[in-house]
């Protein structure tokens, strides 16, 4: 609203120059665009991250398979993580040496990280593996893509309103220096006799 007053003000006012009113459009441009491309660019964006990333969710869920395992028996902790700010949730699990069935059949015997306080021989819990019984990650699900889809969005949509404001000022700040290089010729011809009396101005 401010922009749409600005060029109402400067449409028939006498002491408009023309780079007042090229600033004022400009604005006007840039308000519309944060309006209506950001808002578009966002949902493209978050749309197409949907879609790839609920892609990604599927493939993993058809790839990677929830099993049982069994405990053979605890391992002693690996070394302790100096800094407890980059210690993960993994730290409180327990190391074991397990037994587990993979998917395709074969029997499969490693050190696993277990979601179990104080693990036990003869203990079950389960862990994800690909079809060969491969320890993998747990699988994307749903939410959690529609979280990223939904953030990327929103981070293309910030992306475009920086690239339009900063866009704007760059180009107001090259109509400034231009400005002051004309006033600088300007007092270059009027030179030393500016304000002197007899000097025909």
């Amino acid at each position: 609203m401010r922009t749409i007053s600005g060029l109402w003000r400067w449409r028939h006012n006498p002491l408009r120059r023309t780079t007042d009113l090229v600033e004022a459009w400009l604005a006007l441009a840039a308000v519309l665009l944060v309006l209506v491309a950001a808002p578009l660019i966002g949902s493209l964006v978050g749309a197409a991250a949907q879609d790839a990333l609920q892609q990604s969710v599927r493939d993993q869920r058809q790839s990677r398979h929830e099993v049982a395992a069994t405990v053979v028996k605890k391992l002693s902790r690996g070394p302790l993580n100096p800094d407890p700010e980059t210690s993960s949730g993994r730290d409180a699990h327990s190391r074991v040496l397990a037994d587990w069935t993979a998917p395709d059949g074969t029997a499969r015997h490693g050190t696993v990280i277990a979601t179990l306080k104080s693990p036990h021989h003869g203990d079950h819990f389960t862990i994800w593996t690909d079809l060969h019984g491969r320890i993998v990650g747990r699988p994307l699900d749903s939410a959690t893509a529609t979280t990223h889809a939904v953030l990327a969005g929103f981070g293309a949509a910030l992306m475009c309103v920086g690239l339009v404001e900063g866009g704007r000022r760059l180009i107001v700040w090259r109509m400034i220096l231009r400005r002051y290089a004309r006033w600088d010729q300007a007092w270059d011809k009027a030179g030393p006799d500016w304000g002197r009396t007899g000097t025909g101005s």
